[in-house]
């Protein structure tokens, strides 16, 4: 097919890459071997005086040590190849000693947001038949709420001060305890701590047979339609994805770099381009429990000379508009890949200008592992384009409607379409749902986004809106069917539709449009806080409009998309006001 992106690939990049038939965990061990002295993990808590932290760190050697101690451990308490393993964690050492322990025993990684309600939690458990957690103390009371509707049977507790050392791991145990975040789970009944494990366990785990077709990743997305559905992500998807990142970065330096890790890892861009990337060119990972407020980030590269810095665009927006960002020195930034929404050509440059390095808008999806599209690091980048694709990334335009026999017609250059990709990473398919599997990717290997798109002669490509009704906020999938069940779980609401609406920050914000029933009063506050009972702090509406009906098609079928026009008008409208 023609591909007119590949004169613009920089100099240094393959137009075709091979893959070695390797499972992801290979990657560890290969730099485990090369480096095993060099800082692998590194995550800071606080900076004390005389160039001390309240932290960990760990080296290559140290990180292998402790994946095959809890590889060696999970396997002795039952887990076995195929077996799904949720892992509910913010970004930590524990993170990544964890999702690699159970790749090696042929386990499928559940990714899991820590700060899922109890109601989420139970979908995703029961959907993924996850018998086994691994979890920070804190949300243990929510486990609790839900376990015995699930069949999560062994829980593996992390404690965040579980590497800190003493006397360190008791100061930041008083200082949860201060804050409230402290819970007590004592072992026993099928509970175990995770530093008890690595005690008792030697790093002599099972040789298991991890073939790179071997699903390694159920990470949960919306897809298409419906409630959130896990895209089965092998090995070799992964791989493949980690090394087309690898050869982007034209100036990588294997066992030097060090990436900021604060972009989360249970998503799907964080866990490939920032953990898996870092693990696979030996790089020191610095990891973010929690990024907000952005001065910590800046704060740590600043003190860690962080060189990659993947990221979504709120990050970014934060960092250039804080008051005080003179005061830091981020000279140490040489490349930033932006992902999960759209990044303003005015925010690329001036943090450039702060940096000194190349922040680039980049393009993918759950179903893609995740990274499809990337405007070049060094080379031409364009206003408002996500790039062109990555090697091996085949990609075509197809129109919204059918052709005369019934399939979608390619169109040309400047002319709008759904987006399709083919490529070595894109998803085996979605997990116990084949119509849904059927319904976006094609015999021939092709997936169908759902973004509608246009490209450009020189092969850059351009979102310009999306067949699917996913709402992307600070770089979260949300799916609206889910936020209006819980809409119409209020006792007030007789009709509820949500979409999505332009934010400066967040790139989308979620909107809901009510009906409140005959006789029934709610106020938005109301309604805001009954959403935060049963969704994750993401997901719930920032806005609230009360109507009296709501646009509907002929067959009773509410139109979301009149709605999010009729914003589109109003933002427009509020821009002409201002000029």
């Amino acid at each position: 097919m023609n591909k007119p992106w590949l004169a613009h690939y920089e100099d240094g990049v393959p137009a075709s890459l091979e893959y070695p038939p390797i499972p992801l965990h290979q990657m560890l061990e290969d730099s485990a071997a090369k480096y095993p002295k060099q800082s692998a993990v590194k995550m800071v808590l606080r900076y004390l005086p005389g160039g001390k932290i309240i932290g960990a760190e760990m080296t290559y050697a140290e990180l292998k040590d402790k994946v095959d101690r809890l590889a060696t451990a999970l396997h002795d308490l039952g887990v076995r190849k195929g077996d799904r393993v949720a892992i509910q964690l913010p970004n930590s050492p524990h993170t990544v000693i964890a999702f690699f322990a159970c790749l090696k025993l042929g386990a499928i990684v559940v990714n899991t947001n820590p700060i899922y309600t109890p109601r989420e939690m139970e979908h995703q458990f029961v959907d993924s038949g996850a018998e086994t957690l691994i979890l920070l103390n804190s949300f243990y009371p929510k486990l609790k709420e839900i376990q015995d509707k699930t069949q999560i049977k062994r829980v593996v507790i992390c404690h965040i001060n579980d590497f800190t050392g003493l006397p360190f791991s008791l100061l930041v145990r008083r200082a949860q305890q201060k804050e409230g975040q402290w819970v007590d789970v004592p072992e026993g009944k099928g509970v175990y701590h995770l530093t008890s494990l690595l005690k008792r366990f030697p790093a002599t785990p099972p040789k298991v047979e991890v073939k790179p077709e071997d699903v390694a990743l159920f990470q949960y997305t919306g897809g298409t339609t419906g409630v959130p559905k896990a895209a089965m992500l092998s090995h070799r998807n992964l791989v493949a994805n980690v090394l087309q990142c690898a050869h982007w970065l034209t100036d990588l330096e294997p066992g030097r770099e060090i990436f900021m890790g604060a972009i989360p890892f249970f998503h799907v861009f964080g866990m490939t381009v920032a953990m898996a990337l870092c693990v696979y060119v030996g790089g020191k990972l610095i990891v973010v429990p929690n990024p907000r407020p952005i001065d910590n980030v800046m704060n740590q590269i600043q003190r860690e000379r962080c060189s990659i810095f993947p990221g979504v665009p709120a990050m970014y927006i934060g960092i250039i508009n804080h008051p005080e960002v003179s005061k830091y020195d981020l000279r140490s930034v040489k490349a930033c890949i932006s992902g999960a929404a759209p990044l303003p050509m005015e925010v690329q440059e001036r943090f450039g200008e702060l940096t000194g390095g190349r922040l680039v808008e980049g393009y993918g999806l759950t179903e893609a592992a995740p990274v499809t599209h990337c405007n070049p690091i060094y080379g031409r980048r364009k206003a408002g384009s996500i790039g062109i694709p990555l090697p091996d990334v085949e990609a075509k335009l197809v129109s919204l409607e059918p052709g005369p026999d019934g399939k979608p017609v390619e169109v040309g250059v400047g002319q709008e379409g759904e987006l399709a990709i083919r490529g070595p990473q894109v998803m085996v398919g979605y997990w116990n749902k084949p119509e849904e599997t059927a319904n976006v990717k094609d015999a021939e290997g092709w997936l169908y986004t759902g973004d509608i798109a246009k490209m450009d002669e020189d092969g850059y490509f351009y979102i310009v809106d999306r067949k699917k009704d996913l709402i992307i906020a600070s770089g979260y999938n949300i799916v609206p069917r889910e936020v209006e069940e819980v809409l119409f779980m209020h006792p007030a609401v007789q009709e509820a539709v949500v979409a999505g609406v332009p934010h400066p920050v967040r790139g989308e914000t979620v909107k809901a449009y009510v009906v409140l029933k005959p006789g029934k009063s709610a106020t938005a506050d109301e309604i805001i806080a009954f959403c935060r009972q049963h969704l994750a702090a993401y997901k719930v509406p920032s806005m609230v409009e009360f109507r009296s009906e709501l646009p509907k098609s002929m067959v009773g079928k509410f139109l979301r998309r009149v709605l999010v026009e009729e914003e589109k008008q109003k933002l427009a409208a509020q821009q002409g006001q201002r000029t």
